[in-house]
Protein backbone atom coordinates (compact mmCIF):
# COMPACT_ATOMS: atom_id res chain seq x y z
CA UNK A 1 0.00 0.00 0.00
CA UNK A 2 1.43 3.34 -1.15
CA UNK A 3 -0.27 6.65 0.58
CA UNK A 4 0.03 9.58 -1.31
CA UNK A 5 -1.69 13.17 -1.24
CA UNK A 6 -4.68 13.05 -3.99
CA UNK A 7 -5.37 16.72 -3.96
CA UNK A 8 -3.30 19.73 -2.45
CA UNK A 9 -6.75 21.39 -1.29
CA UNK A 10 -6.56 22.14 1.85
CA UNK A 11 -10.39 21.88 3.76
CA UNK A 12 -11.29 23.47 6.90
CA UNK A 13 -13.41 19.95 7.13
CA UNK A 14 -12.92 17.99 4.17
CA UNK A 15 -15.89 15.31 4.23
CA UNK A 16 -18.12 13.04 2.18
CA UNK A 17 -15.95 11.80 -0.80
CA UNK A 18 -17.72 9.73 -3.23
CA UNK A 19 -16.20 8.15 -6.61
CA UNK A 20 -18.19 8.55 -10.31
CA UNK A 21 -16.55 5.46 -11.39
CA UNK A 22 -18.35 5.96 -14.79
CA UNK A 23 -16.02 9.29 -15.06
CA UNK A 24 -13.17 8.18 -12.91
CA UNK A 25 -14.17 11.37 -10.63
CA UNK A 26 -13.80 12.12 -6.65
CA UNK A 27 -16.34 14.43 -5.28
CA UNK A 28 -15.81 15.71 -1.76
CA UNK A 29 -16.94 19.02 0.46
CA UNK A 30 -15.54 21.05 2.67
CA UNK A 31 -18.25 21.67 4.90
CA UNK A 32 -17.67 24.78 6.90
CA UNK A 33 -16.19 26.70 3.51
CA UNK A 34 -19.60 25.78 2.37
CA UNK A 35 -17.93 24.31 -1.16
CA UNK A 36 -17.64 20.82 -2.96
CA UNK A 37 -15.13 19.83 -4.83
CA UNK A 38 -13.93 17.24 -7.84
CA UNK A 39 -11.36 16.15 -9.61
CA UNK A 40 -10.88 14.02 -12.73
CA UNK A 41 -7.17 13.30 -13.79
CA UNK A 42 -5.06 16.76 -13.12
CA UNK A 43 -7.97 18.78 -12.98
CA UNK A 44 -9.71 20.20 -9.91
CA UNK A 45 -13.24 21.81 -10.09
CA UNK A 46 -14.57 23.63 -7.01
CA UNK A 47 -18.32 24.61 -6.67
CA UNK A 48 -19.30 27.56 -4.33
CA UNK A 49 -22.60 27.10 -1.97
CA UNK A 50 -24.40 29.60 0.21
CA UNK A 51 -24.97 27.43 3.06
CA UNK A 52 -22.92 24.07 4.15
CA UNK A 53 -23.29 21.13 2.36
CA UNK A 54 -21.61 17.76 3.58
CA UNK A 55 -22.33 14.66 1.75
CA UNK A 56 -23.24 13.19 -1.99
CA UNK A 57 -24.68 10.18 -3.31
CA UNK A 58 -25.32 8.91 -6.83
CA UNK A 59 -28.62 9.75 -9.10
CA UNK A 60 -26.92 8.89 -13.06
CA UNK A 61 -23.73 10.04 -14.37
CA UNK A 62 -25.17 13.53 -14.60
CA UNK A 63 -26.41 13.90 -11.27
CA UNK A 64 -25.95 13.52 -7.69
CA UNK A 65 -28.09 14.33 -4.43
CA UNK A 66 -26.41 16.49 -1.97
CA UNK A 67 -27.29 16.69 1.44
CA UNK A 68 -26.88 20.43 3.12
CA UNK A 69 -27.78 21.90 6.73
CA UNK A 70 -31.50 22.15 5.18
CA UNK A 71 -32.49 20.15 2.45
CA UNK A 72 -31.34 17.28 0.35
CA UNK A 73 -30.75 19.16 -3.45
CA UNK A 74 -31.10 17.74 -6.77
CA UNK A 75 -27.63 18.47 -8.34
CA UNK A 76 -27.03 18.69 -12.16
CA UNK A 77 -22.75 18.19 -12.12
CA UNK A 78 -22.59 20.17 -15.70
CA UNK A 79 -24.48 23.42 -14.86
CA UNK A 80 -24.04 23.45 -11.30
CA UNK A 81 -27.68 23.96 -10.84
CA UNK A 82 -29.57 22.99 -7.84
CA UNK A 83 -33.27 21.59 -7.11
CA UNK A 84 -34.49 20.95 -3.61
CA UNK A 85 -36.17 17.53 -2.94
CA UNK A 86 -37.54 17.61 0.22
CA UNK A 87 -36.50 19.53 3.36
CA UNK A 88 -33.98 18.09 6.12
CA UNK A 89 -34.42 19.84 9.62
CA UNK A 90 -35.38 22.76 8.27
CA UNK A 91 -36.66 24.44 10.93
CA UNK A 92 -34.24 23.97 12.98
CA UNK A 93 -31.34 26.59 12.81
CA UNK A 94 -28.93 24.75 14.63
CA UNK A 95 -28.37 21.98 12.94
CA UNK A 96 -26.50 21.24 9.80
CA UNK A 97 -26.00 18.51 7.76
CA UNK A 98 -22.78 15.70 8.23
CA UNK A 99 -21.93 12.49 7.32
CA UNK A 100 -24.23 10.27 4.93
CA UNK A 101 -24.30 7.64 2.17
CA UNK A 102 -26.51 5.48 -0.09
CA UNK A 103 -27.66 2.28 0.60
CA UNK A 104 -28.35 -0.64 -1.13
CA UNK A 105 -32.25 -0.55 -1.96
CA UNK A 106 -31.86 3.21 -3.27
CA UNK A 107 -32.27 5.26 0.09
CA UNK A 108 -29.74 7.62 1.83
CA UNK A 109 -29.32 8.06 5.00
CA UNK A 110 -28.24 11.39 6.61
CA UNK A 111 -27.04 12.53 10.18
CA UNK A 112 -27.00 15.95 11.50
CA UNK A 113 -25.31 17.53 14.14
CA UNK A 114 -25.75 21.16 16.02
CA UNK A 115 -23.40 23.62 14.19
CA UNK A 116 -21.44 23.81 17.52
CA UNK A 117 -21.45 20.50 18.84
CA UNK A 118 -24.45 20.93 21.14
CA UNK A 119 -25.31 17.42 22.35
CA UNK A 120 -27.78 15.46 21.46
CA UNK A 121 -28.93 17.69 18.45
CA UNK A 122 -28.38 16.01 15.59
CA UNK A 123 -29.99 12.74 14.17
CA UNK A 124 -29.89 9.94 11.62
CA UNK A 125 -32.36 10.10 8.92
CA UNK A 126 -33.29 7.93 5.97
CA UNK A 127 -34.67 9.10 2.62
CA UNK A 128 -36.20 6.25 0.36
CA UNK A 129 -38.91 6.69 -2.37
CA UNK A 130 -39.85 10.21 -1.43
CA UNK A 131 -40.18 9.27 2.67
CA UNK A 132 -37.67 11.54 4.98
CA UNK A 133 -37.87 9.17 8.39
CA UNK A 134 -35.79 9.59 11.60
CA UNK A 135 -34.42 6.75 12.74
CA UNK A 136 -31.96 7.80 15.63
CA UNK A 137 -32.53 10.95 17.47
CA UNK A 138 -30.29 12.65 20.19
CA UNK A 139 -26.98 12.44 18.09
CA UNK A 140 -23.87 14.74 19.10
CA UNK A 141 -21.88 14.07 16.08
CA UNK A 142 -23.29 11.63 13.22
CA UNK A 143 -20.75 9.66 11.18
CA UNK A 144 -19.76 6.30 10.46
CA UNK A 145 -22.88 5.83 8.08
CA UNK A 146 -22.26 2.90 6.02
CA UNK A 147 -23.90 -1.19 4.99
CA UNK A 148 -22.88 -4.55 4.86
CA UNK A 149 -22.34 -5.72 1.20
CA UNK A 150 -24.78 -8.71 1.87
CA UNK A 151 -27.74 -5.86 2.68
CA UNK A 152 -27.80 -7.83 6.32
CA UNK A 153 -27.12 -4.38 8.11
CA UNK A 154 -26.14 -0.72 8.08
CA UNK A 155 -23.79 1.05 10.66
CA UNK A 156 -23.39 4.67 11.95
CA UNK A 157 -21.81 6.38 15.35
CA UNK A 158 -22.22 9.00 17.31
CA UNK A 159 -18.74 9.92 17.31
CA UNK A 160 -18.33 11.54 20.85
CA UNK A 161 -19.35 7.72 22.27
CA UNK A 162 -16.39 6.23 20.81
CA UNK A 163 -18.77 3.20 19.64
CA UNK A 164 -19.80 2.09 16.35
CA UNK A 165 -23.12 0.94 16.56
CA UNK A 166 -24.94 -1.96 13.97
CA UNK A 167 -28.84 -2.19 13.36
CA UNK A 168 -29.93 -4.99 11.43
CA UNK A 169 -32.20 -4.32 8.22
CA UNK A 170 -35.34 -5.43 6.68
CA UNK A 171 -33.71 -7.28 3.51
CA UNK A 172 -36.63 -6.31 1.56
CA UNK A 173 -36.98 -2.25 2.22
CA UNK A 174 -33.53 -1.37 3.64
CA UNK A 175 -35.37 -0.02 7.24
CA UNK A 176 -34.10 -1.04 10.28
CA UNK A 177 -35.49 -3.97 11.94
CA UNK A 178 -34.32 -3.22 15.46
CA UNK A 179 -32.69 -0.94 17.48
CA UNK A 180 -28.89 -0.75 17.14
CA UNK A 181 -26.39 -2.83 18.87
CA UNK A 182 -23.03 -1.87 19.67
CA UNK A 183 -20.82 -3.67 17.03
CA UNK A 184 -17.36 -2.01 18.36
CA UNK A 185 -16.29 0.31 21.07
CA UNK A 186 -13.26 2.54 20.45
CA UNK A 187 -13.57 4.78 23.53
CA UNK A 188 -11.06 2.71 25.55
CA UNK A 189 -8.82 3.18 22.86
CA UNK A 190 -9.40 6.28 22.38
CA UNK A 191 -10.18 6.14 19.11
CA UNK A 192 -13.06 8.63 17.79
CA UNK A 193 -15.10 6.56 14.71
CA UNK A 194 -15.66 9.62 12.04
CA UNK A 195 -16.60 8.34 8.75
CA UNK A 196 -16.64 4.75 7.48
CA UNK A 197 -16.84 2.54 4.08
CA UNK A 198 -17.32 -1.10 4.05
CA UNK A 199 -15.05 -3.14 1.56
CA UNK A 200 -16.15 -6.25 -0.66
CA UNK A 201 -15.46 -8.64 2.25
CA UNK A 202 -17.73 -6.55 4.90
CA UNK A 203 -14.68 -5.02 6.67
CA UNK A 204 -15.35 -1.42 7.99
CA UNK A 205 -12.79 0.75 6.84
CA UNK A 206 -13.10 3.81 9.32
CA UNK A 207 -10.90 7.29 9.96
CA UNK A 208 -10.40 8.15 13.36
CA UNK A 209 -10.78 11.62 14.34
CA UNK A 210 -7.76 13.08 15.99
CA UNK A 211 -5.99 9.63 15.76
CA UNK A 212 -3.79 9.73 12.88
CA UNK A 213 -5.53 6.74 11.42
CA UNK A 214 -7.56 5.00 9.67
CA UNK A 215 -8.35 1.30 10.97
CA UNK A 216 -9.97 -1.74 9.91
CA UNK A 217 -12.39 -3.72 11.99
CA UNK A 218 -13.54 -7.25 10.87
CA UNK A 219 -17.06 -8.82 11.15
CA UNK A 220 -16.50 -8.92 14.92
CA UNK A 221 -15.65 -5.28 15.30
CA UNK A 222 -11.95 -6.63 15.93
CA UNK A 223 -9.20 -4.19 14.64
CA UNK A 224 -7.77 -6.12 11.97
CA UNK A 225 -5.55 -3.26 10.33
CA UNK A 226 -4.52 0.02 11.06
CA UNK A 227 -2.69 2.79 8.59
CA UNK A 228 -1.29 5.87 9.87
CA UNK A 229 -1.59 8.89 8.22
CA UNK A 230 0.70 12.39 8.05
CA UNK A 231 -2.58 14.08 9.68
CA UNK A 232 -4.22 14.81 12.80
CA UNK A 233 -8.00 14.50 11.97
CA UNK A 234 -9.02 12.33 9.07
CA UNK A 235 -12.46 12.65 8.60
CA UNK A 236 -14.12 10.28 5.58
CA UNK A 237 -12.53 7.07 3.77
CA UNK A 238 -14.40 6.39 0.40
CA UNK A 239 -13.02 3.16 -2.26
CA UNK A 240 -12.04 4.77 -5.52
CA UNK A 241 -9.87 4.12 -8.79
CA UNK A 242 -10.59 2.04 -11.81
CA UNK A 243 -10.69 -1.17 -9.99
CA UNK A 244 -12.43 -0.02 -7.00
CA UNK A 245 -9.15 -1.23 -5.26
CA UNK A 246 -8.03 2.12 -3.90
CA UNK A 247 -8.95 3.82 -0.65
CA UNK A 248 -9.82 7.61 -0.55
CA UNK A 249 -9.26 9.87 2.54
CA UNK A 250 -10.38 13.46 3.74
CA UNK A 251 -8.82 15.61 6.16
CA UNK A 252 -9.35 18.33 8.60
CA UNK A 253 -7.63 21.54 9.73
CA UNK A 254 -10.87 22.87 12.38
CA UNK A 255 -9.80 23.28 16.19
CA UNK A 256 -5.94 22.74 15.15
CA UNK A 257 -3.21 25.59 16.28
CA UNK A 258 -1.86 27.84 13.45
CA UNK A 259 1.11 26.10 14.59
CA UNK A 260 0.05 22.32 14.35
CA UNK A 261 -0.90 23.28 10.52
CA UNK A 262 2.25 24.53 9.94
CA UNK A 263 4.77 21.65 10.96
CA UNK A 264 2.00 19.46 9.47
CA UNK A 265 1.10 21.50 6.23
CA UNK A 266 -0.64 18.02 4.58
CA UNK A 267 -3.27 18.64 7.23
CA UNK A 268 -6.86 19.43 5.74
CA UNK A 269 -5.90 17.72 2.22
CA UNK A 270 -7.37 14.92 0.42
CA UNK A 271 -5.50 11.71 0.20
CA UNK A 272 -5.74 8.15 -1.67
CA UNK A 273 -3.98 4.93 -0.68
CA UNK A 274 -3.52 2.54 -3.08
CA UNK A 275 -4.76 -0.91 -3.42
CA UNK A 276 -5.73 -1.34 0.29
CA UNK A 277 -8.74 -3.71 -0.38
CA UNK A 278 -11.33 -4.62 -2.83
CA UNK A 279 -14.19 -2.04 -2.62
CA UNK A 280 -17.76 -1.62 -3.93
CA UNK A 281 -19.56 1.00 -5.99
CA UNK A 282 -21.74 3.12 -4.47
CA UNK A 283 -25.32 2.07 -4.86
CA UNK A 284 -27.45 4.73 -6.88
CA UNK A 285 -30.11 6.85 -4.88
CA UNK A 286 -34.04 6.45 -6.42
CA UNK A 287 -35.58 9.45 -6.33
Amino acid sequence: MTLIPFDPTICTLGEGPLWQAETGTLFWFDIIEKRMMSRQGDATRIWQFDRHFSAAAHVDEATLLLASQDALWHFDIASGDTAPVIALEADDPVTRSNDGRADPWGGFWIGTMGMQMEKGAGAIHRFYRGELRELVSGVTVANAICFAPDQSAGYYTDTVTGRIMRVALDPATGWPAEDGQVFADLSDLPLYPDGAVTDAQGNLWVACWGGNCVICLDLAGRQIKRIDLPVRQPTCPAFGGPDLRDLYITSATQGLSAEAVRKHPLNGATFVIRDVAQGLPEPVVVL
